[in-house]
């Protein structure tokens, strides 16, 4: 008996993220203006409503355009090939591109990296879109399944449609080594860390950026609004919104986390990221650089690419640190026994927890 079972793009839509990029190709709008490579801006930003509202706009230019057309089949085409394994179209991507994904809780130094290793390759970090180059593309958390939401199919649609946009940005760049370097700042990659070196090719490329709880604590209130008035856990943006959902994933009420100060919050979703590190995949991967945040220690990581790429005389930008060694001493005395907890669930699988650089608590 044979079954034959039908999915039309009414159950699986286009993204806004993919309609907006295509949108820059099909209407040759420069990508320009972009801003994920800015280490010290504070502000919050809107973009996810842009993007949906302009995608609404432009949906029609794109879907009439033959160039729109044929990308969005590649999309479903490799949708289907995620779905059903066919590995030998995915293996075609692997032996042409090759990934560089810097992994890392938020407020780790991320974003440096990854600007600096576009800038390695000769990008203009502001013309290189966001979804390419950053960390919200494609969709990778906790599981979820509610009405019209299944995480693990939105998950395949948005590689899918990532590949797609690598292809296309990327697909006549100068090879290194023989392959086109593709970096991407994946923070989202621990949570599926299997799946993005199964997809990505066992050559995947892993930076891992880690830093003292207590001082992405400060970065991370600082980003999304200052410290509350109450001292306890809120919600106002994304890195916020990570760690409430985390936490309810785990088992806590939601209702108790808006009453949970705000750094026993935090500390438990950074301990929760971390062992995501070691438990979900990411460590299959041997090609893998940790990095622990600091000034030197970045510089000296960016500069390696810069040679690699060709650069005699590297001069990466300045990576900007901060002295929070004062604030918030009792964080400190909390965050330790954590930390060791971290580093002795890395180690037993094989990665060296950079627990002294850590402890340094830049």
């Amino acid at each position: 008996m044979g079954v034959e079972i039908k999915l039309s793009d009414r159950e699986l839509p286009v993204s806004p993220v993919f309609i907006d990029f295509l949108y820059h190709i099909v209407a040759e709008v420069p990508f320009e203006g972009a801003v994920w490579g800015d280490q010290l801006s504070e502000a919050l930003t809107n973009e996810q409503a842009r993007l949906v509202r302009s995608a609404t706009d432009n949906a029609t230019l794109v879907l009439s355009n033959a160039v729109g057309q044929q990308a969005i089949g590649r999309a479903y085409q490799l949708l289907v090939a995620l779905m059903t394994g066919d590995v030998e179209l995915i293996k075609d991507i692997q032996l042409r591109f090759h990934f560089i994904n810097i992994i890392g809780v938020p407020r780790n130094g991320g974003s440096y990296l990854t600007k600096e290793i576009y800038r390695a390759l000769g990008f203009h970090p502001d013309r290189v879109p966001n979804v390419i180059a950053h960390d919200g593309f494609p969709e990778a958390g906790p599981f979820t399944f509610d009405r019209g939401v299944n995480s693990w199919t939105t998950s395949l649609q948005t590689m899918a449609e990532y590949l797609t946009m690598v292809e296309l940005y990327f697909g006549k760049n100068k090879p290194h080594s023989g392959k086109i370097v593709v970096p991407k700042k994946l923070t989202k990659g621990t949570y599926a860390g299997g799946f993005f070196h199964r997809i990505l090719g066992h050559a995947v490329e892993n930076i891992l950026t880690v830093r003292h709880p207590v001082t992405s604590c400060i970065s991370t209130y600082e980003k999304s609004g200052g410290w509350p008035a109450n001292g306890k856990f809120a919600v106002r943006g994304n890195i916020e919104e990570w760690a409430r959902r985390d936490l309810v994933y785990t088992g806590v009420d939601p209702e108790e986390i808006a009453n949970t100060d705000y750094f026993d919050a935090y500390l438990r979703y950074w301990e929760q990221y971390h062992y995501y590190v070691a438990t979900t995949g990411l460590s299959a991967s041997r090609d893998i650089i940790i990095v622990a945040y600091g000034k030197e220690r970045m510089e000296d990581l960016v500069k390696s690419f810069y040679y690699r790429f060709g650069h005699r005389d590297p001069k990466p930008e300045s990576f900007e640190v901060f002295d929070n060694h004062a604030r918030h001493p009792e964080w400190f005395r909390k965050a330790e026994p954590v930390v060791k907890r971290v580093a002795e669930v890395w180690n037993t699988v094989g990665l060296r927890f950079p627990f002294e650089e850590v402890m340094e608590g830049w």
